[in-house]
């Protein structure tokens, strides 16, 4: 179930499929990234995919515990100077999910899979 949930929100964001972002989060959903962190609303997450042009590719998953994954992706985000993708050059980062009721309740970026373990444990702690 952590798989799939956090395979149905890559595919929402990776895909700008609104519809399928407001299924694959709670209302609200727990974000944090470079803007900030806390709550927002789903439709503020959909905003977001949109806003952020962000692609994030999994590399590798992490089960956490039953509720909690770490996923680290390659991200790129749209670069009007990148000639050949239209994009930056991909960034290694990880995400750590939280999953309630088979939706994304948390959804927090980190620089790297280490940062994003330990604050694993520390949520399951």
């Amino acid at each position: 179930m952590l798989e799939e949930a956090a395979s149905r929100w890559h595919a929402a964001v990776n895909q700008r499929d609104l519809a399928a972002a407001r299924a694959a989060v709670t209302d609200p959903v727990d974000v944090s990234g470079p803007r900030g962190t806390g709550p927002i609303p789903a439709d503020a997450f959909v905003e977001w995919i949109i806003d952020s042009g962000i692609a994030l590719h999994p590399v590798s998953w992490h089960p956490v515990g039953d509720d909690t994954i770490v996923v680290e992706q390659d991200a790129s985000w749209p670069d009007p100077t990148a000639t050949e993708t239209g994009r930056t050059a991909p960034t290694r980062v990880a995400t750590l999910f939280r999953v309630r009721d088979g939706a994304v309740a948390l959804a927090h970026r980190h620089v790297d899979l280490h940062t994003a373990l330990r604050a694993a444990t520390d949520l399951t702690s």
